[in-house]
């Protein structure tokens, strides 16, 4: 197997899946907050209220695995297996309730002191994702979330806050979580458009609007500390053609281009590519844009590139006739049928991995990351307490053999944190039976449990191939 001899082994998780304490010290509510618990079956998954109802609703992130108070025992879990990285996320309503104040909640700041404290104490190096689905609620409400340029500056103030704050301590940020969700229908809400109903050409306005926040972020973190190593998420979304018909290769093509190449260009390149002229003046779109803005963005470029990668999907020209449609992470397509799928509908393909890294790398040719990848499964917790996840051992083993084989192959791969490294609420449901952990959290999808935290088998192998540096799998 071929890894660095200082590839960063780890693992990840968001803070509106894993903290809880929504309203402990001074922390205000975020959009995450005003989510109520789902189904897999239910056609909305979620929903969002907004206006809080705890005395009749479930609200999975005001308790998420109580993270926030019990950190110290995770992380030295972590330290068990051999962490040297953990990618987390930073709530923003921690540091700024509201998102619009001029000065921060120094509880928030203090929360994170002490827990990146602890990460170093063990020799764990942090990952900061500065926004990971944490708008403030009252951006949203307020001030129609990313859509007023206002809201640039708001995020400027917090991600320089957190710069100055811990210089000394963390060396990894990531600005925004998945950026290209903003390019989905479905996913306007995370950049705080959830007023009312919005036209397409705002939902990509407020998307500009991000990437300008996101080039600020990189220019003034690079002048506090020029070590910072600053970088982008994606959330990689594989696309084969279903068949070799030209139709469904250009479909592939054009959606490939849109949801995977738009965001890595504006961020790595420094532009918008040509496909988005082509599509803006398809579509009608006028953004608001300055010559000072396209100047952020060309100077404001990420230093690696992040990605998650879950699965792959086929792309067909046909796909409103075909009843072979597939779910998967913010987007679905139809069946390969030389794929096995995860028990929640999700097309596992461990080459797609090496395919992607070498797609991404041979385009960009920055460093990259996989900082996000796994297995969201039920977990049996067997009569003596232990937990036997040997479907999870063997996806995590095609994947990192498949990282290996990439690396082979050239491409410059510095870290590895998969998603989920303990058991978290998930995002799409709230579920807490959608289970992606090495560790188990006694939990139900209905917030009843212990919270005690227990290794799963898949814990003492990934410590081996931490130990062995992915020599042994």
């Amino acid at each position: 197997m071929s890894f660095p001899k200082n590839f960063l082994w780890g693992g990840a998780t968001a803070a509106n899946q894993a903290e809880g304490a929504w309203n402990v010290d001074g922390k205000g509510a975020s959009i995450s907050d005003h989510n109520r618990a789902g189904s897999r079956t239910s056609s909305t998954r979620r929903t969002f209220d907004k206006v809080i109802n705890t005395d009749e609703y479930y609200y999975p992130s005001h308790t998420g695995i109580d993270m926030f108070h019990r950190y110290k025992e995770d992380i030295a879990l972590f330290a068990e297996m051999g962490f040297k990285v953990y990618r987390l996320s930073i709530a923003w309503t921690r540091i700024f309730p509201n998102g619009d104040e001029t000065e921060p909640n120094e509880a928030g700041l203090q929360f994170y002191d002490e827990l990146f404290d602890e990460l170093i104490k063990h020799n764990i190096e942090p990952l900061v994702t500065i926004s990971h689905f944490e708008l403030p609620y009252h951006l949203g409400e307020t001030y129609d979330g990313f859509l007023d340029k206002r809201t640039i500056d708001f995020y400027e103030r917090y991600a320089v806050t957190l710069f100055k704050r811990y210089k000394d301590k963390v060396k990894y940020w990531l600005t925004f979580n998945e950026i290209n969700f903003g390019t989905l229908e479905h996913g306007k809400r995370i950049n705080g458009l959830f007023n009312r109903e919005y036209t397409v050409e705002e939902q990509y306005q407020a998307l500009h609007n991000v990437f300008v926040a996101s080039s600020k972020a990189v220019i003034a973190g690079h002048a506090i500390n020029p070590d910072f190593k600053i970088g982008c998420m994606l959330a990689y979304i594989t696309m084969y053609p279903k068949t070799c018909k030209p139709e469904d290769v250009l479909k592939t093509q054009e959606a490939n281009d849109h949801l995977n190449y738009f965001c890595g260009d504006v961020q790595v390149k420094g532009k918008y590519p040509y496909f988005m002229t082509r599509f803006f003046k398809k579509e009608n779109i006028d953004l608001k844009s300055s010559s000072e803005e396209m100047a952020l963005i060309s100077e404001g470029t990420v230093d690696y590139y992040t990605f998650s990668y879950y699965m792959s999907t086929c792309i067909t020209s046909d796909i409103d006739e075909r009843n072979d449609k597939t779910g998967g992470n913010l987007f679905g397509g139809v069946s390969n049928e030389y794929l096995e799928t995860s028990d929640w509908g999700w097309q596992i393909d461990p080459v797609g991995l090496r395919y992607t890294l070498n797609q991404i790398y041979s385009r960009y040719e920055v460093p990259l990351m996989v900082v996000e990848n796994g297995l969201g499964a039920f977990d049996k917790v067997e009569a003596d307490g232990t937990i036997n996840d040997d479907y999870r051992i063997e996806y995590f083993k095609k994947h990192i053999e498949e990282m290996s084989n990439a690396i082979d192959d050239g491409v410059n791969l510095i870290g590895y944190t998969p998603w989920g490294c303990i058991d978290l609420i998930s995002a799409g449901t709230g579920e807490m039976s959608k289970r992606y952990g090495f560790i188990y959290v006694d939990r139900d999808d209905e917030g009843n449990g212990s919270l005690d935290r227990t290794p799963k088998k898949s814990f003492y192998w990934y410590q081996k191939v931490i130990e062995t540096n992915g020599a042994e799998l």
